[in-house]
């Protein structure tokens, strides 16, 4: 019956797919959004660089969690939406802007430069609520803070 299964015996199997929302692959995720940061620092106002920072602290603290249990989904759609989508957002929405207009005020009042700095602050919050929420395993409060992030992120504030 090896007529069956001709063609087939040097066929290498496909290789396994990749887990995108694995610790490691987070991991590897955040890590290239450090290098990123690291890279504009100099482009950055220095407590920018230190809130974007922060922010990546304590997604990483989140992505740790899971020494412990396996991340909810909740968890790791927040995760996945700060590292790929949020942070960087917010930080490029801000490298775009010509550097003569980040210190003056906008429409809204603010400079570009204040617009960043209360977005990364706001970012910074919801990642110590998504630790403690995650830490607690506490489904509710990781739904709830997905809602507010994407609410809040969809669209940036520097958008002047």
């Amino acid at each position: 019956m090896t007529w069956f299964r001709r063609g087939r015996e040097d066929a290498a199997p496909p290789p396994p797919e990749e887990d995108e929302d694995a610790p490691d692959e987070l991991r590897r995720r955040l890590w290239e959004l450090v290098q990123f940061i690291n890279r504009n620092a100099g482009q950055l106002p220095v407590e920018a660089v230190v809130l974007a920072r922060r922010v990546t602290d304590r997604i990483r603290e989140v992505i740790e969690t899971s020494a412990d249990r396996p991340l909810d989904v909740y968890a790791v759609v927040q995760v996945n939406g700060v590292v790929n989508d949020y942070l960087p957002t917010t930080l490029r929405a801000y490298l775009a802007l010509d550097p003569a207009v980040t210190g003056s005020a906008g429409p809204s009042g603010r400079t570009p430069r204040e617009a960043l700095r209360e977005q990364l602050e706001a970012l910074g919050d919801a990642a110590d609520e998504l630790y403690e929420a995650a830490r607690a395993h506490d489904v509710d409060a990781l739904f709830s803070q997905g809602n507010f992030l994407r609410t809040k992120f969809t669209r940036s504030d520097l958008d002047l």
